[in-house]
């Protein structure tokens, strides 16, 4: 669990802060969202949240602890609200259906940062900051989150199927979820069908 104490930070105990920390996380998630965490750079970050180097370096210890606190923020703004409804302790039937229709729409929304910029941390996935353990241990259980919400919705749409058989159909559906995360920088259509795929394994299995 990363540890956003300002001890840790290296923020002095007692000292205010003089700007709104979470403002200037949501201005360095977009740009790290957009260009990745290699091609970050420390002034576009200073543009974007407003604050100089020595700021970011003062409130976050480096470029890699404003990334950090960006992928958190990531997860409990962007991500978790989207993945909410399943993970309820009683999930809705139709909630699986309505999570693939949401991010189908997202992701084909003009100007829209999903729809530019895929999955923030898909993205990293595949880039050398994964190489991180502490990185790839986010990416992992990001990834796990979701195929275990994926596997709420299905089982709740589909109760009278054999266990088994929702664990597979659970597997494909988070596949082609992160296949579109994957896809919609390059090619969105593509991205787009492959959660219509999603859907349509859902919808198929009940026939």
């Amino acid at each position: 669990m990363l540890d956003w104490s300002l001890q840790k930070v290296g923020w002095p105990v007692g000292r205010t802060q003089s700007f709104d920390r979470e403002t200037a996380v949501r201005g360095a998630r977009a740009v790290f969202w957009q260009s990745g965490y290699e091609d970050a750079s420390v002034p576009d970050l200073e543009r974007a949240t407003g604050l100089s180097r020595s700021s970011i370096y003062n409130a976050f210890g480096s470029k890699r602890g404003l990334f950090d606190a960006a992928v958190q923020n990531y997860l409990d703004e962007v991500v978790r609200p989207r993945l909410g409804p399943l993970q309820e302790a009683e999930v809705e039937p139709g909630a699986i259906t309505d999570y693939l229709d949401g991010l189908r729409e997202a992701l084909r929304g003009a100007g829209s940062a999903p729809a530019a910029n895929g999955c923030l941390l898909i993205n990293a996935a595949g880039a050398p900051i994964a190489h991180d353990a502490e990185v790839a241990r986010v990416i992992a259980a990001y990834r796990d989150e979701l195929r275990a919400a994926v596997g709420h919705g299905i089982a709740a749409r589909l109760p009278e199927a054999a266990a088994a058989d929702r664990e597979r159909l659970a597997d494909a559906v988070t596949g082609l979820v992160v296949a579109a995360f994957a896809l919609v920088r390059i090619a969105p259509e593509e991205a787009s069908r492959s959660l219509l795929t999603a859907r349509g394994l859902i919808d198929g299995f009940q026939q």
